[in-house]
């Protein structure tokens, strides 16, 4: 029996926002010191650089000590996520007044990133998961 499941899960669940944000800033680096583009950003990058990476692990926890309550695969449980992150994003955005995005804006592009969100926990979280044992 493997030991510490919980923290293995919560390894697991960063890895893809972790990666994903990696290249975000270096693509970001890029385009702002290699060619000159002043994109100002930097305030708008701490909410996913800080929440997100957590968020993902926390949920992927909250997967492993649901699944055995609650029939959900692992694919429509990441699919919710968003419906945390998009409000919670846009009220940072408003309060930090970084960008303005209407609700309107946020409730239709939300089954996009469900969307996307399913795919990425279905295939890639549930990979890792498989990997380290708590599959």
């Amino acid at each position: 029996m493997r030991v510490h499941p919980y923290l293995r899960a919560y390894m697991a669940g960063i890895v893809v926002p972790t990666v994903f944000i990696l290249l975000a800033t270096t693509a970001f680096a890029i385009v702002r010191y290699g060619i000159g583009l002043n994109l100002p950003v930097e305030r708008a990058m701490i909410f996913p650089l800080a929440a997100v990476p957590n968020l993902w692990g926390v949920w992927n926890m909250l997967h492993l000590a649901l699944r055995d309550r609650v029939e959900l695969g692992i694919g429509p449980h990441g699919a919710l996520l968003p419906l945390i992150l998009v409000p919670a994003g846009v009220l940072l955005a408003r309060a930090f007044g970084i960008f303005e995005v209407s609700a309107g804006t946020a409730v239709l592009f939300a089954p996009i990133g469900m969307a996307g969100y399913f795919l990425l926990w279905k295939y890639v979280v549930a990979f890792l998961n498989a990997e380290i044992g708590i599959a």
